[in-house]
């Protein structure tokens, strides 16, 4: 059999299809003309040898994201139904009730997308003759996956010659047939419009650009001490006021967070922080940086105000899947005070709404050590973040457009808290003559949500919040929920700054303090303070009384950081409660948390967690929650005080039952703030080396049974986190412990914690610093602090 190929190879040239295509038609041509079948006979086929068993080979164990991000699902779809007397593409068969066969496709991509957490790729090969309607029915029925310029790629339909000079943008809905040149003359990038181009040059000079979406390189260099910690970078004001420095944190984040397979192109960047000074200004170059960086959709919180948990409801609970928001720039420095001359910060949260895990932030401190370039869109306008809305910031030639929608920072998390909490038992608790309260928001964020949730939702009468409008400089003040610094609610709750009573007339029956970014919470009874372990014990004690909890059947575990008091291992221990000591930082709980979700473990729902930093939160967000513990302490109050008629059972009364119950953990803290960070790492530094002689070691009452150095094995990811502490462990169960505290935004903070424990018969009403003395003399000692520092005082002592 023979045949003539040329009239076939000029139809096909005619047509404009390439070398590659005509030599591979060419091939198959000559196949079939010399009378091949394409059969290869069963006597030459050799089996394979060795091949290894599925079963014998290594668990290749948990899925890398970064792998993720270099995935692409591919999907054949070049056929026409012609034997079927079709004239359109058979993948558009009805298969399976009203679903066709990229019905199912596109189903599978966005089910595989949610479950791996990751916006895997997505292509089809598509034909000439199938690429119109298959890509009509995408963009009718599937607008998402529609929206990815690379969601298709032509077969063989192709130009034989494409030149292209200058800075010219191309995509998928380009098709060039022949020879085609694209030219741009112009300093700015130009976008080729959609269409068929066929033996033809065209010229992009004078066309629209890019317009307020041209993005500018701006040439920088790496900036020391970007180093993200637990609570991201913390600084002087000034300092990220100067040069490029927050623009070459949020590049490298941005860089970061696409390196380890989020999609900045289809999802939603949220930006809120804590209303300090620059949050204003910081916000504008954020959002020119993110627009700069691909990212469609920026929601920025009202006036700037989110509390970090308020931004990890945000992540977790708001929008659809198409506006799902894949991570966070949050603008706090915490509890530190504000103001030009003080602190300001910046974090980043992840999609599950906690704090960039450590993976990342190795990644994002990489990039500030090498960064060169930063992408901002200078030409974005100043955002109105006054007013709820959206702006759609669009290119002057249509090619390209962002939006961004000024949202509601407050009613997300606020409608979050009232599925948690029985909010009519609070309500009732609430209306008793003989119960009032007093809420201090420090001239914080949290202000408008308690105002929102008190005042507006629970009827309280604005009197009872003090404190409650945002400052820039948080009024001046230091806004951390302590004895120290919560002056006016201390006063106003009749206790002194070592929580003492203080006599005098009718105080609160309860009162609570938040800090500047309203994830931190203080609780007082009238004349009696609670100390942050304590509250989480107690809490996780009338867990129950949360329908959140009690609704999941019951509570399954705790954690607490590892300088925090071990009142709450008690509890877990009495109620056969999974328990957990970590290193100190939220995201270690967050893990717990996510384990059966993220990582296919153990599914410690619903979870209780807390840190003596005056953090207490759970699984409802992935960050520790001011207004939750609020909430919670008022749920157990209710719980005690369900029968109006019978007398109020306090604060203070709870708090006795409790130690009578369980004993009493004695617990103080004592921090030495703004000391010289050189100085104390060599204070750390030597006790670390004195560790093993120090082991052993009768000091007065006590013998050391054990000095180390905390170091903590993730039992979810595997990670191991060291240096988290030095400890001194008594035999008796008394505990000192030395910190180097990473959140302060200028100097170092030694915090130095002392507990000793006593059983329910022993003496439970004592000043605490009678009991502990002893102990801070002999940590004073161990550690030579005043020799190093300098100090011979606290700043703090909580």
């Amino acid at each position: 059999m023979g045949g003539d190929f040329a009239p076939y190879e000029a139809k096909m040239r005619a047509d404009g299809l390439g070398d590659a295509a005509v030599a591979a038609f060419k091939n198959s041509y000559e196949a079939l003309c010399s009378g091949a079948t394409g059969m290869i006979p069963e006597a030459e086929l050799t089996p394979a040898a060795s091949v290894p068993s599925l079963d014998a080979m290594a668990d290749p164990g948990a899925v890398d994201p970064a792998l993720l991000a270099k995935t692409v699902v591919l999907k054949l779809n070049g056929g026409l139904g012609t034997s079927m007397g079709l004239d359109y593409a058979k993948s558009l068969l009805l298969v399976k009730g009203k679903d066709t066969f990229l019905d199912l496709t596109a189903k599978q991509i966005m089910g595989m997308r949610e479950k791996l957490k990751s916006q895997v790729k997505f292509v089809l090969m598509n034909s000439f003759a199938t690429s119109e309607d298959t890509m009509a029915f995408f963009k009718a029925k599937y607008p998402a996956l529609y929206a990815d310029p690379n969601l298709e790629f032509v077969q063989n339909k192709a130009c034989a010659k494409l030149v292209v000079k200058g800075d010219v943008r191309l995509s998928s809905k380009n098709v060039f047939v022949g020879s085609v040149t694209v030219k741009n003359e112009s300093g700015e990038p130009k976008t080729l419009p959609p269409g068929k181009y066929e033996n033809t040059t065209v010229d992009l000079s004078a066309a629209p650009g890019l317009g307020p979406m041209a993005v500018t390189h701006l040439k920088t260099k790496p900036i020391a001490g970007q180093k993200p910690g637990t609570s991201g970078v913390r600084k002087k004001t000034a300092v990220f006021m100067e040069g490029l420095y927050l623009h070459n944190f949020v590049q490298a984040t941005l860089d970061a967070v696409k390196a380890c397979g989020s999609d900045l192109t289809s999802q939603t960047l949220l930006v809120g922080g804590d209303g300090r000074y620059y949050n204003d200004v910081a916000i504008q170059t954020i959002v020119k940086i993110a627009v700069a960086n691909g990212v469609k959709r920026v929601w920025v919180a009202k006036d700037g105000l989110a509390s970090t948990p308020a931004v990890s409801a945000l992540i977790r609970e708001g929008g659809p899947m198409w506006k799902k928001v894949f991570g966070a720039f949050i603008l706090t420095a915490s509890h530190n005070p504000g103001g030009p001359t003080e602190d300001f910060g910046i974090k980043y949260n992840c999609e599950n709404g906690g704090p960039a895990p450590e993976k990342l932030t190795d990644l994002i401190y990489a990039n500030t050590c090498a960064i060169s370039t930063v992408k901002i869109a200078e030409g974005v306008p100043a955002i109105d973040v006054s007013k709820l809305g959206e702006t759609v910031v669009e290119a002057r030639d249509g090619s390209c457009r962002a939006c961004v929608e000024v949202v509601d920072g407050v009613s997300a998390h606020l409608d979050l808290l009232k599925t948690i909490f029985d909010m009519g038992a609070i309500q009732n608790l609430l209306n008793r003559p003989d119960f009032s309260i007093c809420f201090d928001a420090m001239h914080g964020v949290t202000g408008p949500y308690a105002k929102a949730l008190f005042c507006d939702q629970l009827g309280v009468p604005a009197s009872a919040l003090i404190n409650a409008v945002p400052k820039d400089d948080f009024g001046g003040h230091h806004a951390d929920p302590n004895l120290t610094y919560a002056v006016d609610l201390t006063k106003k709750m009749g206790v002194d700054k070592t929580g003492a009573p203080v006599p005098g007339g009718d105080v609160p029956s309860f009162g609570a303090a938040s800090d500047g970014d309203g994830d931190r919470n203080m609780i007082l009874g009238a004349r009696f303070f609670v100390t942050p372990s304590d509250s989480l014990a107690i809490l996780a004690a009338h867990a129950d009384v949360i329908p959140f909890v009690a609704n999941q059947g019951g509570l399954k575990a705790v954690a607490r950081s590892m300088p925090t008091s071990g009142a709450v291992d008690r509890v877990a221990e009495a109620l056969n409660l999974a328990l957990f000591e970590t290193p100190t930082g939220w995201k270690f709980f967050g893990n717990l948390m996510d384990s059966k979700a993220l990582f296919g473990g153990v599914d410690y729902t619903p979870f209780l967690c807390g840190e003596e930093s005056f953090g207490t939160g759970s699984d409802h967000v992935r960050e520790k929650d001011g207004l939750w513990a609020v909430l919670a302490w008022l749920s157990v109050l209710a719980s005690y005080n369900g029968d109006a008629s019978a007398p109020l059972v306090t604060v203070e009364t709870i708090v006795k039952k409790h130690w009578a119950t369980y004993g009493r953990n004695y617990y103080c803290r004592y921090d030495y703030e703004g000391v010289d960070k050189a100085e104390a790492t060599k204070m750390m530094a030597k006790m670390t080396a004195d560790a093993a002689a120090n082991t052993g070691k009768v000091c007065g009452a006590y013998t050391i049974a054990t000095a180390d150095v905390f170091a903590y094995e993730d039992s979810v990811d595997g990670s191991v986190s060291k240096n988290q502490g030095v400890r001194f462990l008594m035999a008796d169960g008394s505990r000192i412990i030395f910190r180097l505290s990473g959140t302060a935004g200028s100097g170092a903070t030694v915090r130095l914690y002392i507990e000793k424990y006593v059983p329910p018969s022993g003496s439970l009403h004592d000043v605490v610093s009678n009991v502990v003395g002893d102990l801070v003399a002999i940590a004073l000692d161990l550690s030579d602090l005043a020799k190093f520092t300098g100090r011979e005082s606290p700043t703090v002592i909580t």
